[in-house]
């Protein structure tokens, strides 16, 4: 072992004393001189207060150290050369603690699963949610998308993918392949030879199943896509196909309940749409029989073209009475009869356009309308004709849309697309034994060495 130690520069008496003559009492007197001589030398610095000029010098074995001192020659430390490290209580302590909390769970977690844990096998299946192509007859109707093909496929897949962790399927296929027995077989015997870390045990009810199922059915589901990917395991490769195979059942039967029932209410809701058109149609109907009733008049639009006629053909003679009596006053006096006669029809041909003028503007009761003026009777008829139309066509509406629910379920519009079918492993690849084991020692290493951390930085503070 070597020492590298700044040493206060001493005469080279003082270092032939430390190798090979022991100290005299005029050699020791001498010592403070020749230092201070040779610390105010040519190539000297010179001595500063508080502080010492050091040499450095290479010991050897059982060699010891110069002593170190001050600027009056008296020495100040006196070591040796430290002894070889040998191992303390702490260090065994930790040394047991490592073997308690590291290797030994590492020894028992690699024990059980190479000598006690049961092989299994894993069955792969993927199917997703289709509908059927092609376009509705409501979509050349016009009328609302979607009345009759329910749901989209995206919400379909999600009510699957929910179905499958629920506790109706485990219930259906737990009572087909009584899972409780499949899982459970390497429950029973003695502890150190039975896998219970990967086994339900048998009194199991059937929320403790649904959370086993959850261990032993891995689902993956990509909303992007509506793909679901399932992953069955099982301690039997023929259990863990036939497994796979009544989740496809079960799913598929699903879907067609989810059919059945849309396909269900599309026709329900169609004719309800139907029965509530129809009625409309009728009172709109009947609104504008009342009206024709009550007014006398079949079409208000037609009565007024011929009233505009008739105001037309007495503007039209009263024109030529005019005419006929201006001629008249040409070539007779006006006590003539015929002068007073063609005088007398035009007052009355004037009487009668006044009093058709009136009736567009006030009451009329030459028709029944009692009280009612003809452009509110105009009004009121077109709003009853837009009635009755609006209630044509909603019937039309209607009436198609049933049609199209009935054409519609009479097929299947929603179906579950298997692109894998349940495969049957040949060789087992769980429990993954060796990544298990890597997790544990690289965990266990982990937390050891942070309470190792604790417990010094705690046993420092004190």
């Amino acid at each position: 072992m070597t020492a590298r130690l700044n040493l206060r520069p001493v005469a080279a008496d003082r270092i032939a004393d430390d190798t090979d003559a022991p100290k005299t009492a005029e050699t020791a007197a001498e010592k403070p001189v020749v230092a201070a001589k040779r610390a105010s030398g040519p190539h000297s610095p010179g001595p500063k207060p508080g502080s010492a000029n050091l040499e450095e010098r290479v010991l050897g074995k059982g060699e010891t150290l110069p002593a170190l001192v001050d600027e009056e020659g008296k020495e100040l430390i006196t070591s040796e050369v430290a002894e070889p490290a040998n191992m303390k209580t702490r260090h065994w302590g930790q040394l047991f603690s490592f073997l308690v909390f590291v290797i030994g769970p590492i020894v028992l977690v690699a024990g059980y699963l190479f000598a006690v844990a049961e092989d299994q096998y894993s069955s792969t299946t993927g199917f997703s949610v289709q509908r059927e192509e092609g376009a509705a007859a409501s979509d050349f109707l016009g009328i609302i998308p979607g009345l009759v093909g329910g749901g989209s496929g995206a919400s379909d897949t999600d009510v699957l993918y929910e179905f499958i962790q629920s506790q109706e399927i485990v219930r259906r296929i737990d009572a087909e392949l009584d899972l409780r027995g499949h899982y459970s077989q390497h429950w029973k015997g003695m502890p150190w030879a039975t896998d219970k870390v990967f086994s339900i045990w048998p009194d199991a009810d059937i929320e403790d199943l649904l959370w086993f199922w959850k261990r032993i059915v891995r689902i993956s589901y990509d909303k992007s896509t509506g793909l679901i990917e399932l992953r069955v395991f099982a301690f039997d490769p023929d259990f863990a196909q036939a497994v796979g195979r009544e989740i496809v059942g079960e799913s598929q039967a699903m879907i067609n309940m989810l059919s059945n029932t849309a396909r269900e209410d599309a026709t329900r809701y169609a004719i309800a749409d139907l029965d509530e058109a129809l009625e409309r149609l009728k009172a709109a109907r009947e609104a504008l029989t009342a009206f024709r009733t009550r007014t006398q008049i079949v079409d208000p639009e037609a009565d007024l073209q011929s009233r505009l006629g008739v105001m037309s053909n007495l503007q039209q003679q009263l024109a030529q009475a005019l005419i006929d009596y201006d001629l008249l006053l040409n070539t007779a006096n006006a006590e003539d009869p015929r002068v007073r006669q063609a005088a007398r029809r035009i007052s009355v041909i004037r009487e009668r356009i006044g009093s058709e003028r009136e009736s567009f503007t006030s009451d009329d009761t030459s028709n029944g309308a009692v009280g009612e003026d003809y452009p509110t009777l105009i009004a009121e008829f077109e709003r009853l004709t837009v009635d009755r139309e609006y209630g044509e066509e909603t019937y039309r509406a209607a009436l198609a849309a049933l049609d199209v629910a009935r054409a519609t379920a009479a097929r299947q519009s929603r179906y579950l697309a298997t692109y894998i079918e349940p495969t049957k492993a040949e060789s087992s690849e769980y429990p993954k034994r060796w990544i298990i084991l890597g997790l544990c020692v690289l965990f266990l290493t982990m937390a050891w060495s942070i309470g190792a951390l604790i417990y010094y930085s705690i046993r420092d503070r004190r």
